[in-house]
């Protein structure tokens, strides 16, 4: 009986494992592809804050600004005079009917604003006094939300009911802001321009820059109905300003410059600037 060797196992199916094995990681196309789309999700979410923000900007304007400017007007509309001017001697002033005019000066119509002193004009119609922060020690007459009110003009809705003259929203850093409009009369030699205005403080830089180009069709700080509030516009036929700072300025910056470059943390809150938007009555 002739004598067998035993069979070997075959050794393809080792090599074929140890094949499969190797091939089991990425090749450098895949990587690339990986790579490719998280850039492609970072750079979306980037944009996407950025849009988010554009949006929340355009909603302020429409739905905050205009809205005010629309109930200014409709107060000319109902009474015949400017918001707090007196129906009876209207001065074309805001809060005329509670500015007194001096002895022997006219005591209405357009000629009367030309005799009014530095530090003498009516106060400005605001449910706060935007330096200090509080409540206005004032008549009810005064306050914006009594004369809106007394007159069937619906108000914005604001930030809640008693506040409608404020906005809240967060700027580029993610901390809360508040917007708040006043109106006042400005003298002719105010430096941002005379005539009957709304006051809007509580601006961050790319947020007036914006409204200002909504507004005007440029962000010019000096020029137009919508402009920087302290800027003199007395310079004829010269170049436009642009508004001061940008958002990498934190509140209580000094020194401030469009160009220049703050301190840039994320834990600030960008600082504020305050603008006047011209009425056409």
């Amino acid at each position: 009986m002739p004598f067998l060797l035993p069979a070997l196992p075959s050794r393809r199916p080792l090599r074929a494992t140890r094949r499969r094995t190797a091939q089991t990681g990425f090749t450098l196309v895949e990587l690339a592809v990986v790579l490719a789309v998280i850039g492609l999700i970072i750079g979306a979410v980037a944009i996407g804050k950025d849009v988010q923000r554009n949006a929340e900007y355009t909603k302020i304007k429409n739905k905050f600004i205009d809205q005010w400017e629309q109930a200014y007007n409709q107060y000319y509309q109902r009474t015949g005079v400017v918001v707090g001017d007196s129906q009876v001697e209207p001065r074309i002033m805001v809060n005329g009917e509670n500015y007194t005019a001096p002895a022997g000066s006219p005591v209405s119509g357009g000629d009367m604003a030309a005799t009014v002193a530095a530090g003498t004009e009516p106060l400005p119609i605001c449910q706060r006094d935007p330096a200090a922060g509080a409540m206005r020690v004032a008549a009810a007459r005064n306050e914006l939300r009594n004369l809106m009110t007394r007159t069937g003009i619906r108000m914005p809705p604001g930030r809640a009911e008693g506040q409608e003259d404020l906005y809240v929203y967060t700027d580029t850093n993610g901390a809360p802001q508040e917007v708040q409009v006043c109106f006042q009369w400005n003298r002719p030699t105010t430096p941002e321009g005379a005539g009957n205005v709304m006051v809007i403080s509580g601006l961050t830089p790319d947020l007036a820059r914006m409204l200002d180009q909504m507004i005007d069709g440029k962000p010019d700080a000096r020029e137009g109905r919508f402009r920087q509030r302290g800027v003199d516009n007395s310079t004829s036929n010269a170049p436009g300003t642009q508004w001061a700072a940008n958002n990498t300025y934190g509140q209580g910056a000094g020194g401030t410059t469009a160009e220049g470059a703050g301190k840039t943390r994320d834990e600030e809150q960008v600082l504020t600037l305050t603008a006047i938007y011209k009425m056409n009555q």
